[in-house]
């Protein structure tokens, strides 16, 4: 079994959701992400998405564009974030982890040595925001075949053909995008999200984890009520940006804390 399915597995089991938080690797610099991964699981993450940094991220908004740029120019790459990965695992071989980005590293360094080269580290699931389901057949294939989970994202304007798809090639988990935009922008509309969750629900049985506009814990607290995870991205990179290195892990750890007194509001 999956870290991720185990994750989620003991979360039903207790009556609680998921917070999946989001880090770009590599920001402010690559020594605070090891750090700032351990002081994500301490203050309540459920899964880690380790963002890769790349120097055109067209889902993101300027918040995670920003964090992409300061990882890129103190020279992050995808072999250094997978190195983060084996070291996160020296100490903590339980909190799943799941690597987001775009398609460019990954066709750079090949597919099949990707998925292998991943596994090898410890990750547990891939997303990919620029592969669509329509041409992720190999991709999840391979990502399948090292044992980990590939994870897809829907959005309100997925079609129920779409939302097919992706249900028969995704594992883990699937994430809802919250807004018909990028990261950080646009105001959370949760009734909208509700009533958008029960048509992805009939297609898949997989958790499914909301994204795009959470930032505080009374919103977390409102998507954990419908549904399976809340995913914090924008927020907690704002977080990072406004500290110094000093003050990083500490102001996040109270950030993410907070958040995760929201999510465990709500009971299943």
């Amino acid at each position: 079994m999956s870290r991720i399915k185990s994750a989620f597995d003991r979360l039903n089991g207790e009556g609680r959701k998921a917070l999946i938080p989001f880090i770009t690797a590599g920001d402010p610099d690559a020594a605070l992400t090891l750090p700032l991964m351990h002081t994500l699981v301490e203050a309540g993450a459920d899964v880690i998405e380790l963002g890769v940094p790349f120097s055109d991220p067209m889902a993101d908004g300027p918040t995670i564009q920003r964090a992409s740029e300061r990882a890129l120019a103190k020279g992050m790459t995808l072999r250094k974030v997978l190195q983060l990965v084996v070291d996160f695992r020296k100490t903590d071989v339980k909190t799943p982890v799941v690597l987001m980005g775009y398609a460019n590293p990954i066709e750079a360094m090949g597919l099949e040595k990707f998925a292998a080269a991943a596994a090898q580290a410890g990750v547990d699931g891939v997303l990919v925001v620029d592969y669509p389901p329509e041409e992720a057949v190999a991709f999840g294939a391979a990502i399948k075949a090292q044992g980990m989970d590939p994870i897809f994202l829907l959005a309100p304007t997925s079609t129920a053909a779409r939302i097919e798809q992706v249900a028969g090639i995704a594992s883990g988990y699937v994430y809802y995008v919250s807004l018909a935009g990028v990261t950080g922008s646009g105001a959370l509309n949760v009734q909208a999200v509700a009533e958008r969750l029960p048509l992805i629900r009939e297609k898949t049985g997989l958790p499914v984890g909301v994204g795009f506009g959470i930032r505080d814990a009374s919103t977390a607290a409102r998507i954990a009520g419908i549904a399976d995870a809340v995913v914090v991205g924008s927020r907690i990179i704002e977080e990072i940006e406004k500290s110094t290195t000093e003050t990083a892990c500490a102001n996040v750890k109270a950030l993410v804390a907070d958040i995760r007194r929201g999510v465990d509001e709500v009971k299943q």
